[in-house]
């Protein structure tokens, strides 16, 4: 499943193509997730202003068009567990995954998700409409100013979860996916199974360093490939190749060269070094 790497990824890869480009048709394929929310006749025209991110999500901010004052909104898109975005200069017949195309002056822009669980909706503003609903409860991001120790600490007092779990859950501080989630723990020196509330402040403070360590050198590193995640230039990343814990059952650790353990969480894997991180 993409994750903030891979989304931030995305965005970096298309921000600098697409400022200014003029939509010149859509075109919508099966279902997804959510409606489109909109005449897809009613985007034609408009111009992409910029492309910003909150979690996961991917915000498509749009001009007016020509002759209507104060129109503003934007796309709202999410790549689901599978899907990617491309931006070509050849248009290309629709295949039977690609669900969603914006034609523009900059080129065809389409999301491919063979599991239909991404979407793209339209929205008056990021914090309003269709948008603001979705986007409410996210918590703060990895990689910005606001997500500190004191932040963190308090987010987890009184939580009996398992503190990777908490990670995940989103409303602490979105967009730390499964595999970000194991390699922080691990790097901060924190076994995944321990409750919220027993992380004391001091260990917070490893674990936003650790956080937000793993999410840059991701994000460098152009995400992480498993499976089919490409880029819009159709670029897979590489993190996963300095992985020190994810998908390394049975390997020896690192830093100790103990064995690397996996165990189920939430119906996610986790992956740990027992000498390494303690509880």
């Amino acid at each position: 499943m993409p994750e903030l790497p891979e989304v931030e990824v995305t965005r970096l890869s298309l921000v600098d193509r697409l400022r200014g480009a003029e939509i010149g048709d859509v075109r919508l394929g099966k279902p997804l997730r959510w409606p489109l929310g909109c005449e897809p006749s009613s985007l034609v025209g408009r111009r992409l202003l910029d492309v910003t991110r909150r979690g996961k999500y991917l915000w498509f901010a749009l001009g007016d068009r020509p002759g209507i004052v104060a129109d503003g909104g934007g796309l709202l898109l999410h790549l689901g567990m599978s899907g990617s975005l491309n931006l070509s200069a050849q248009a290309s017949p629709p295949g039977p995954w690609d669900h969603f195309d914006l034609t523009t002056t900059r080129g065809l822009l389409r999301l491919t998700d063979p599991r239909r669980f991404g979407a793209a909706v339209w929205s008056p503003s990021r914090d309003g409409g269709a948008a603001g609903k979705l986007l409410a409860g996210l918590g703060v991001e990895p990689l910005e100013a606001g997500f500190t120790a004191s932040l963190l600490h308090a987010g987890l007092r009184g939580r009996r979860v398992a503190v990777k779990q908490a990670l995940l859950a989103g409303d602490i501080v979105v967009g730390v996916g499964n595999i970000y989630a194991s390699e922080a723990l691990f790097l901060a020196g924190i076994d995944p199974r321990t409750p919220g509330d027993r992380i004391s402040l001091a260990r917070c403070v490893r674990l936003v360093d650790a956080v937000r360590t793993v999410l840059s050198r991701a994000v460098a590193l152009g995400g992480s490939t498993l499976r089919d995640f490409r880029d819009a230039h159709g670029m897979g990343g590489a993190f996963q190749n300095e992985a020190r814990v994810y998908d390394r059952e049975g390997e020896p650790c690192t830093a100790c060269g103990g064995v690397v353990r996996r165990i189920v969480q939430g119906q996610r894997s986790t992956y740990f070094c027992p000498h390494c991180q303690r509880r």
